[in-house]
């Protein structure tokens, strides 16, 4: 599957919030983020990504390994998508050092999470802040086969639209990339 997202910049925050909260209930939670590469940065240089993510919520505390493939459509960077809940945080770290990877950047996102249906699809939308940099951020994702990339990002471009979100806000920066500009 492919992950159909696009990422924002927000300028009126509460706005955004007032209406994702007339949409679903948010789920708040604090991820944190672990991003592997080789050694060599092969996965970076593929524009691949490896990442084990801690989501802390209030009831509740679940891991998920990812991996991200190559983007399959460059004006969005939306990519193909596996992801698996582990049971043990350290050993997925474990693992993932065993098999050669080492630990590229790591950083916390405090996450406001709604789960609603638009334009026919299950949709996510997630504001975030990331302590260490500036603003607050809107990723919209659906999921969908590589055939319907191109409706999925329309679908998701007229639900941010809904939202008060200019296409001019619309942003490919990276977290990790952002982080670590930041702690340069």
């Amino acid at each position: 599957m492919i992950e159909a997202e696009l990422k924002a910049r927000v300028r009126m925050p509460e706005a955004v919030l007032g209406e994702l909260n007339k949409r679903a209930p948010a789920r708040i939670e604090v991820y944190q983020d672990t991003y592997y590469d080789r050694p060599n940065g092969a996965l970076e240089a593929a524009g691949q990504e490896l990442r084990v993510r801690t989501v802390r919520g209030p009831e509740s505390t679940r891991t998920i390994l990812t991996f991200k493939g190559t983007s399959v459509d460059e004006a969005s960077g939306s990519k193909p998508e596996h992801e698996t809940l582990v049971e043990s945080v350290e050993a997925a770290h474990a693992i993932l050092r065993g098999l050669g990877h080492v630990v590229v950047i790591a950083f916390e996102k405090q996450c406001r999470n709604y789960e609603f249906e638009a334009k026919g699809r299950q949709m996510l939308a997630t504001l975030v802040r990331v302590p260490e940099l500036d603003g607050v951020f809107l990723e919209l994702e659906t999921l969908v086969h590589e055939a319907e990339l191109a409706d999925a990002l329309a679908d998701i471009r007229a639900v941010l639209a809904e939202l008060g979100i200019a296409p001019e806000d619309l942003t490919k920066e990276t977290y990790t990339g952002a982080v670590a500009a930041q702690r340069m």
